[in-house]
């Protein structure tokens, strides 16, 4: 098959500038202590936004480029539109390209929305002919009928991406690039532009995009690319990288997340002290501390306690929230028909979960501990602690848990049945609660 866009050990390198001296003073002292110029953030920078990359992207393919904020997406896609020149490495693009990167690229703000068509198609290498031709269905795409005589420095973003997405996909593209500015405007232009790029994908378009909705990449791409602080981390089909992409965005969430510590707000807490919860953790399969973790994953919250004076029966609980305040579950110890009988000093009470059903999101969780009728609280902890689940276990992306279920459909004397669910073998709690 042959390549559209091909990177050859590719690296782009920028100057930074850095704020320049604000009086003649400090120019003075800057020229007679030149050291002292970084350590008041005078001076350049070099920074290398991508180093040794190297990739193709075959015709007719889609390929989404994933990563973090500043890892070199959007330059890797700048030089493949010729924006950007690279500093070493080759770059080859065959085919004509037509490319959605900043709001208002390639348009001038005096100019009129109809003049801006004409001005972009004349720079893609189009005649005024050709531009006639296509004029009435980019209007007609963006919507922007009324607005069109209008001078487009008096638009909204939502606006140039409406008309700036319209010139693209109507320019008869051999390869289109788009970058994140799909996130902006409404959600039913949103919907009518990823039908638009479904629509070329048919026709054999080769398209790159980047985005941070790595769902809908990996659901429109056949390959993602992924760079991170300037380097290629992984290449290849799109669930396998981003799978690779997942792990490693819970791996150092779960790091921020332990770094950062659980602090209590007074308001938080209440109770009169005979019992008192000193720690919570969250455990993985393996027993190991975390606080990010993915659907499906088995996942232990353990509840350190103190009685201050022997408590009879006292009943540990917890409960679920999801970030907005929706109260997700609230079990406890009387409930799960664990009795803890008569307590004195520390011990410690596991709550396991060995499938966690939760979707994506950010969770808080309370602890709590009270007397047996649990009208009581010794020490009631409110949205104390939180924990994550990040994308990536399972194929559900909306609302707040799984719910294990099939499809099948049937017609015509035929039968069809989806992906099975996963059989799972959990294991079986004692009488006495304990596994």
């Amino acid at each position: 098959m042959s390549v559209a866009v091909a990177f050859d050990h590719v690296s782009k390198q920028f100057t930074l500038h850095h704020s320049r001296p604000h009086s003649f003073q400090e120019m003075l002292l800057h020229l007679f202590h030149p050291g002292k110029r970084h350590n008041n953030g005078w001076g350049r920078e070099q920074f290398w936004a991508l180093r040794d990359i190297s990739f193709e992207i075959a015709q007719g393919e889609t390929a989404g480029l994933i990563g973090p904020n500043g890892a070199g997406k959007s330059t890797a896609l700048k030089m493949m539109a010729r924006i950007l020149e690279p500093t070493s490495g080759r770059i080859t693009v065959n085919g004509r390209v037509s490319a959605l990167l900043e709001l208002g690229a390639g348009f001038h703000p005096d100019l009129t929305g109809r003049e801006n068509v004409y001005l972009n198609g004349t720079l893609l290498g189009l005649s005024q002919q050709e531009m006639r031709v296509r004029f009435d269905d980019i209007v007609a795409f963006s919507g922007l009928e009324r607005f069109i005589d209008m001078p487009v420095k008096h638009y909204s973003s939502g606006m140039y991406m409406r008309l700036g997405f319209s010139i693209a996909i109507h320019v008869a593209p051999d390869i289109l690039l788009v970058d994140e500015v799909l996130a902006v405007g409404d959600q039913a232009f949103q919907t009518k532009c990823m039908e638009r790029i479904y629509d070329l994908k048919r026709q054999g378009i080769t398209i790159v995009i980047v985005s941070h909705a790595l769902e809908t990449l990996r659901t429109l791409c056949s390959r993602l690319i992924w760079i991170e602080h300037s380097d290629l981390r992984a290449v290849g089909p799109s669930d396998e990288v981003a799978a690779k992409y997942l792990r490693h965005f819970q791996i150092q969430e779960n790091e921020r997340l332990l770094q950062s510590g659980s602090q209590i707000d007074p308001g938080q807490r209440w109770g009169s002290g005979e019992v008192e919860i000193t720690g919570v953790r969250f455990l993985d399969a393996r027993g190991e501390e975390r606080k990010a973790f993915q659907t499906g994953d088995a996942m232990t919250v353990e509840i350190s306690y103190r009685a201050h004076e022997p408590v009879d029966e006292p009943v540990i609980g917890l409960a679920i929230y999801r970030q907005d305040g929706t109260h997700i579950n609230g079990p406890n110890t009387r409930f799960g028909g664990l009795r803890l009988g008569r307590v004195s000093g520390s011990g410690t009470v596991k709550y396991h979960i060995p499938y966690l059903p939760l979707l994506a999101g950010t969770f808080d969780l309370s602890v709590t501990a009270y007397d047996l009728p649990m009208l009581h609280p010794f020490d009631h902890q409110h949205r104390a602690y939180t924990f994550q689940v990040v994308q990536g276990g399972s194929r559900e992306l909306y609302g707040i848990f799984e719910v294990p279920g099939e499809w099948a459909h049937e017609a015509n004397g035929r039968r069809q049945e989806g992906t099975p669910w996963p059989v799972r073998h959990y294991p079986v709690a004692a009488p006495n609660g304990h596994h």
